[in-house]
């Protein structure tokens, strides 16, 4: 095994640190800027090693950042407090693609419905029911979890009820129903498309337009895009 290069061995122009500030952090390879949060390794592991380790264990930077803190720490080399550290980092990076989506939340497209939510659904390991409750210009009022009854793990069974309570509250004008696949497929299953169905018909009944019902999953090297939209696809029920 290939002796651990500690950081503060590496000649200066090369330590991520002094490379951030002299390139800017956009020049930094992905365990450069994992290694600066890091700071310092644990164990006799360095800190870039631990980084490279990290990636190598997860697969990707989505799936490290939807690690638990108790799995980040199992890694050699990182540690509770260094987890932690890095569960922070994500979750600010998290609320900080929220912030900058709610700058401007018109929602008139599955892909905006996806831009403004990818974030969120990313840490999800089971499935979440959102309905996104808009104004008559399409602008987001404000976003409402509900509660999933029951279902497996890619398929969500809500009550009508659940769904439009909010709605009536926010005087929302049309809704847009969102929820993730946690597998990662966001194909739509025969249980989504009944709830779709039904919601629908409930919506028709309340003068609330159900505009879309959008599923979001992940990206992979044979589906391009993340999620799905039930309008777009053709399953949308006849009105």
């Amino acid at each position: 095994m290939p002796a651990t290069v500690r950081i503060k061995d590496l000649p200066e122009g090369e330590r991520p640190r002094e490379r951030l500030l002299a390139k800017g952090a956009q020049a930094l390879a992905t365990e450069e800027l994992l290694a600066i949060l890091l700071r310092t390794g644990t164990a006799g592991v360095s800190a870039l090693d631990a980084a490279r380790q990290m990636l190598t264990q997860f697969g990707s930077l989505d799936a490290l950042s939807r690690a638990r803190v108790e799995d980040l720490a199992a890694v050699r080399g990182v540690g509770r407090d260094k987890a932690v550290t890095l569960k922070a980092a994500f979750t600010l990076a998290q609320r900080l693609a929220r912030e900058a989506a709610q700058a401007t939340p018109l929602l008139q497209s599955p892909e905006q419905v996806a831009d403004f939510l990818r974030e969120d659904c990313r840490q999800y390991e089971v499935e979440h029911f959102q309905v996104l409750l808009l104004n008559t210009r399409r602008r987001l009022i404000r976003v409402e979890p509900v509660a999933v009854s029951q279902g497996t793990l890619d398929t969500v069974l809500v009550h009508p009820r659940e769904v439009f309570k909010a709605a009536i509250a926010a005087n929302a004008a049309a809704i847009i129903l969102v929820h993730n696949h946690p597998s990662g497929d966001p194909t739509p299953s025969d249980a989504d498309l009944r709830v779709t169905r039904d919601l629908v018909q409930a919506g028709q009944l309340l003068k609330i337009e159900v505009l879309d019902h959008v599923i979001i999953g992940r990206r992979t090297a044979e589906r391009d895009k993340d999620y799905v939209s039930l309008r777009e696809l053709g399953c949308w029920p006849a009105t």
